[in-house]
């Protein structure tokens, strides 16, 4: 069961957390207030690189929604982009087994953020890591319906 206790929304078609995209991964996330995004989940083999493995772009695209959710604990409604992301892979991460991804907001300075994510196995080995520095979306950028267009809520399922 999940650590933190208030679900943070979902998009409609994000890879990682859209829960209408058919491809994708619709993850939950869920954070504690102040500085930590947790997330438990399992990849289906529909997402494996070498038998039995994830594919290490869905293992970095994970690790940057969870260190990206945590720049937006605040306010889920303001938006963030990846200025750069710094992803190391520890061990492989296996398909079909229950893993649990936690980020973890490091400085918050104005316009900028500065977070971890981590990807860690049943038993709390980090399995890959990423450092990532975030800026806030450039306003305007998406379009004045940004909220609307992602379909950016809580879902029911």
């Amino acid at each position: 069961m999940e650590d933190s206790h208030i679900r943070q929304p979902n998009s409609r078609m994000c890879f990682v957390c859209g829960r209408e995209n058919p491809a994708g991964l619709r993850l939950r996330f869920f954070d504690n207030g102040r500085d930590e995004v947790t997330c438990d989940f399992t990849v289906a083999s529909r997402h494996q690189s070498y038998p039995g493995l994830v594919h290490g772009g869905v293992i970095a695209s994970i690790l940057d929604e969870t260190g990206g959710r945590t720049a937006t604990i605040a306010d889920h409604n303001r938006f963030f982009v990846t200025a750069n992301l710094q992803v190391r892979y520890r061990r492989p991460v296996p398909l079909e087994t229950p893993l649990r991804a936690v980020g973890k907001l490091v400085k918050r300075q104005g316009r900028r953020a500065l977070a971890h994510a981590e990807i860690r196995s049943p038993d709390d080995e980090v399995l890959a890591e990423a450092d990532l520095l975030l800026v806030d979306a450039p306003e305007g950028a998406f379009g004045a319906s940004l909220l609307d267009q992602v379909g950016w809520r809580v879902y029911d399922d």
